[in-house]
């Protein structure tokens, strides 16, 4: 896997990924920055959901489950003093479908957080915290 990321300005920079996308990273005005994009801690925790619901929402497809929608909520603690790493990270899984199994959510969490879920091994071999709950919610009928 590459990437490049180049500066442009002040402290924000525009990535381009290996698959061909762009992406604008910028500081806090604190710190210098415009505002114009993702701070790179964010982009970071934002990775590790995409990386988790990917894994839910392929094994869950997989289980026969009939899901409707997918969200991941994310909080991050960071440590006081620099380097700011994460600390602690909770992910909260909404799924939405129609008769959903708790059971196979529950399944779908675990085999992603010790199984599939790289940027999440990843975190965890660092020394992060991170916990995971989850909430169903019934499809409205159309």
């Amino acid at each position: 896997m590459q990437s490049s990321v180049h500066w442009l300005e002040n402290v924000a920079f525009e990535a381009k990924t290996q698959s061909g996308h762009t992406i604008i990273m910028d500081g806090s005005p604190e710190y210098g920055g415009e505002n114009r994009g993702a701070r790179p801690m964010e982009l970071i925790l934002t990775g590790l959901g995409g990386c988790a619901s990917f894994d839910i929402v392929t094994i869950l497809k997989k289980a026969r489950q009939d899901i409707t929608d997918v969200r991941c909520e994310l909080k991050a603690d960071r440590a006081d003093t620099i380097p700011a790493v994460f600390t602690k990270i909770h992910l909260h899984f909404v799924i939405t479908g129609n008769g959903v199994k708790e059971k196979q959510v529950s399944k779908a969490i675990e085999l992603s957080a010790e199984k599939y879920c790289s940027a999440s091994k990843m975190l965890m071999d660092g020394g992060v915290e991170i916990t995971h709950d989850f909430e169903i919610l019934e499809a409205e009928a159309v």
